[in-house]
């Protein structure tokens, strides 16, 4: 389905609704007020919401069926290539739990060699202690099965995939969370085959299939290290497949070095002299703002609500990064907040940044990886801006932590050659030898992204007035988000079978 597909919606009384994790992860940080995304209409006592074109991103559906990838080691990465099938139908003894090891060889990979790994039930491989997300409530069957990769739960595969770059040495052949069935491993004298036969989640109340699914796929790991996945038959159309070896080189190569304009009327700590860009390993886009004077420690009460937002455009934006079309990155203070709580600290969120701010004397500086198309030597648009509680003088008082945010200081946008980078995200299935070599690579299968709940709820009272105490919303297309809510087959049980079986909960302020 396109995404000008329709939301509906429920118009509700005293219904008490919460919001759903798909929402709350995703917004955990985010002040950016919300805006309509479509046109309203009415039918009945039903409010339906026709989304603008492109708000939702696009789908990136699997269609690697009846291929297998193979990843063959070059110097310190992997060329990438589709070849004729490779599916043995041999499968091997079945796992009785994640934990595999090898008797005949050992397999060379993130620049060590191993006996023994963990293969996940959701589709991966990992080498090495367990590294996962501290605290995270699992999904239903995360719980039972620890294996291979994780991810919070109501995570978008869209952001897994860049997330799990240098967290632990991965492969992930299918990684979809919720999956169940069975495992196989076969080991030769040169070679071990693990396979998976498993099942998407069925009939349950965050479930989008009321039968089994069919999802064979399989990795062969090979004595000198080259890589194979394989899928036979697969019915799910979402999932991440990558290699994910860990890369900490720390070598740093300078691209641009932008510098600002003083503002004065803000306070030092909030106004940017310079915005740095370099390059890290040849996979990692640093980016690190320089201030007027010393960033706010994370002792700093007076640090929650700052935050600091650099956006990268292929075409020059009309205005700053507040028209920002393209990739946003954002360091912002903030913590102690929702279910898990913690103290206050600086955290990166946007699309392939990853989560960890340093913060030293007058800079703050964050690093992600490029999103899927960007390429080395690109020229893109950078510009800058900080947002506060409120507009903050040098000698204002602390400001309170309720304060509406306010932009305080910008940084005009300027052009930068994307020099001495590879971006991780590609599209496999297009890939040859000619390509790479690429020290991390993968490609995120998904959905749609899904909308966030102020912007649903801003297109309603802008169409219709602040006249509700409580809005219910519901689909009929699916989003990228592997628990997606209670099934339904949309309003008045109309609808294809299988549609509308997402239920998004959102309680209006």
């Amino acid at each position: 389905m396109s995404n000008s597909g329709k939301i509906n919606f429920v118009q509700a009384g005293l219904l008490t609704l919460t919001m759903l994790g798909a929402f709350a992860a995703r917004a955990q940080y985010r002040q950016e007020p919300g805006h309509s995304i479509g046109t309203v209409t009415t039918q009945g006592k039903l409010v339906v919401l026709t989304l603008d074109e492109g708000v939702l991103g696009q789908a990136n559906l699997f269609n690697l069926a009846h291929h297998t990838l193979r990843f063959t080691p070059e110097a310190a990465g992997y060329r990438v290539e589709t070849v004729a099938s490779h599916w043995d139908s041999a499968f091997g003894a079945e796992m009785q739990g994640s934990e595999a090891s090898l008797k005949n060889f050992a397999f060379p990979f993130s620049g060590k060699t191993w006996s023994t790994f963990s293969v996940g039930m959701t589709g991966s491989i990992t080498f090495g202690p367990c590294v996962g997300a501290a605290p995270r409530p699992p999904s239903v069957v995360d719980a039972r099965d620890p294996g291979g990769l994780s991810v919070d739960r109501f995570a978008e595969l869209r952001q897994s995939g860049p997330a799990f770059v240098n967290t632990t040495p991965a492969i992930s052949v299918f990684f979809k969370p919720r999956l169940s069935g069975k495992r196989y491993l076969k080991e030769s004298a040169d070679r071990a085959v693990i396979t998976w036969s498993v099942t998407e989640p069925v009939g349950g109340i965050q479930d989008m299939s009321w039968t089994p699914t069919t999802n064979r796929f399989q990795a062969v790991l090979a004595k000198d290290g080259t890589i194979e996945l394989s899928y036979d038959e697969v019915h799910a159309q979402d999932a991440v497949v990558g290699v994910y070896p860990v890369v900490h080189n720390g070598s740093e190569t300078k691209i641009a070095d932008v510098a600002a304009e003083e503002n004065a009327a803000v306070a030092a700590h909030l106004d940017i002299k310079s915005v740095k860009v370099a390059a890290v390993d040849g996979l990692f886009l640093k980016v690190t703002l320089e201030t007027r004077g010393p960033i706010l420690p994370e002792t700093d009460p007076a640090m929650t609500g700052v935050a600091y937002r650099v956006c990268l455009d292929r075409t020059k934006p009309a205005g700053d990064c507040t028209a920002s079309s393209g990739t946003v990155w954002t360091m912002q203070a903030g913590g102690g907040r929702g279910r898990f709580g913690g103290a206050a600290r600086y955290t990166a969120f946007g699309s392939g940044v990853q989560p960890a701010v340093t913060v030293s004397g007058n800079t703050i500086s964050m690093q992600g990886t490029l999103p899927d198309g960007y390429k080395a030597g690109d020229e893109v648009f950078l510009s800058a801006t900080v947002q506060a509680p409120a507009q903050a003088p040098a000698q204002a008082p602390t400001q309170s932590p309720g304060t509406p945010a306010a932009i305080v200081d910008r940084v005009a946008p300027h052009a930068v050659k994307l020099t001495g980078l590879v971006s991780p995200a590609v599209h496999l299935s297009s890939l040859t030898k000619r390509d790479g070599p690429f020290p991390v690579v993968y490609e995120a299968f998904h959905y749609l992204t899904p909308p966030r709940a102020m912007d649903l709820t801003c297109s309603v009272i802008k169409a219709l007035g602040d006249k509700f105490d409580m809005l219910a919303y519901y689909s009929d297309f699916r989003i990228d988000n592997p628990e997606a809510g209670t099934s339904s087959t949309g309003p008045l049980g109309g609808g294809p079978a299988g549609g509308a079986l997402m239920e998004k909960a959102a309680r209006l302020r």
